[in-house]
């Protein structure tokens, strides 16, 4: 065979596998979350569901008490993930929830529990201390491959997304009837992407007290409970 044919030939070969591998060509994507004001949203979640194939095994995730808060506020895990509740601060806390996407409860204790908690459902999960009442997080569950939490700026960054098209969502702590609100498709084909989602909250962010008030936890789960009520 010629060279000109050969390299024809490869050039043509790469093209196809290129065409039926999409999972092997990997880009990022960096995304700003903010409101309908246009002001950055913190601990929103952003999620994504993709090329199929592409699809990783949930690993186990940590949400940690610290200062009697939990830490991260907001964790966002797919559907299976297990979930370790350390307690970092030197007194006893007891870890709950009555969200019916996940009902549990972890009795006084410090350290860490012997055996994480699953997350089987999709769905927002409110946790609260049954000895600090203030103390309020969630776990948003996901059955999307693909999520992120935005940091204090409204930043998220997902790195070696496959290249195709995905249906993206968002969601926040004080979206309306606490679910899901679609952002419609995004086309991932370049080594980096940036795009702006915006998200509907019920009050803005910036209102949200440093220090929560005593009712914090059951204002959220009872939110929660009615809004998941038929």
């Amino acid at each position: 065979m010629t060279r000109p044919f050969l390299d024809l030939l490869r050039a043509g070969l790469l093209g196809l596998f290129c065409s039926i591998s999409p999972v092997l060509w990997a880009a990022s994507l960096h995304a700003e979350l903010v409101d309908t004001q246009g002001q950055p949203l913190a601990g929103a979640v952003l999620t994504l569901r993709g090329p199929l194939g592409a699809e990783a095994e949930p690993e186990q995730a940590v949400m940690d008490q610290q200062a009697l808060q939990f830490v991260p506020n907001v964790l966002a895990v797919r559907t299976g993930t297990l979930v370790a509740f350390p307690n970092s601060d030197n007194i006893r806390h007891h870890v709950y929830s009555f969200s019916p996407s996940k009902k549990f409860e972890l009795r006084l204790y410090q350290g860490t529990p012997s055996e994480p908690v699953l997350f089987d459902k999709p769905g927002a999960v409110v946790l609260g201390c049954n000895i600090h009442d203030w103390m309020v997080g969630y776990v948003y569950v996901t059955d999307d491959p693909w999520s992120a939490v935005s940091d204090s700026q409204g930043r998220v960054q997902f790195d070696r997304l496959p290249v195709g098209s995905y249906s993206a969502s968002l969601w926040h702590p004080q979206s309306p009837n606490m679910l899901p609100q679609t952002a419609g498709t995004l086309v991932i084909g370049e080594p980096q992407v940036q795009q702006r989602f915006t998200l509907a909250i019920q009050a803005p962010a910036d209102v949200v007290p440093a220090v929560a008030p005593a009712s914090a936890f059951g204002d959220a789960f009872k939110k929660a409970q009615r809004d998941a009520a038929p």
